[in-house]
């Protein structure tokens, strides 16, 4: 059984087009389960996306670069700041980390006690958004997306450090 979409190899994020590939009983009970659950596609996602799995491949080969230019840049910026612990992300386009380190401690104004605490300072008063790990059952983390131009990504990570401090 094969599952898939166009969000991230097609950089359609949000246009929630994929397909299955499978024998037909699975077909046919996926797709009921589907017709019960979520509406259908629009015409205009599928037109997308039908041009986008026909046509050539070169905006996703430098959609993959940039990506990756991105996710180095965060990785690195995120390592240096001051409380945050990344690892390198090996796929999709966010960073997972630990920011632990930046609990408990004076940030701007606040001394924040969770991730959750933490994301509401840090748009508040640095005019950077992430989702705290709570949403995902990871206390202490935060997803940062690097789903952005390099510049606001730099622009963004650097107002963190200037909140947070540097490792």
């Amino acid at each position: 059984m094969i599952v898939n979409g166009v969000a991230k190899t097609y950089a359609m994020t949000g246009w929630r087009v994929g397909w299955m590939i499978a024998p037909d009983h699975v077909i046919r009970g996926a797709t009921k389960l589907q017709g019960h659950l979520t509406s259908n596609v629009g015409n205009i996602a599928q037109a997308g996306a039908v041009a986008a799995v026909s046509g050539p491949l070169d905006d996703v080969h430098m959609m993959r670069e940039a990506f990756d230019r991105r996710r180095k840049i965060m990785h690195r910026m995120l390592n240096e700041t001051r409380g945050i612990d990344c690892i390198e992300p090996q796929g999709a386009f966010y960073c997972f980390a630990s920011v632990r380190g930046a609990l408990g401690r004076r940030v701007g104004d606040a001394r924040p006690a969770t991730s959750l605490e933490l994301a509401d300072v840090c748009i508040d008063q640095a005019g950077v958004a992430f989702v705290p790990g709570e949403a995902f059952g990871a206390p202490g983390y935060a997803r940062f997306s690097y789903a952005l131009g390099d510049e606001d990504l730099v622009t963004g990570l650097t107002r963190l450090q200037d909140l947070l401090g540097t490792a």
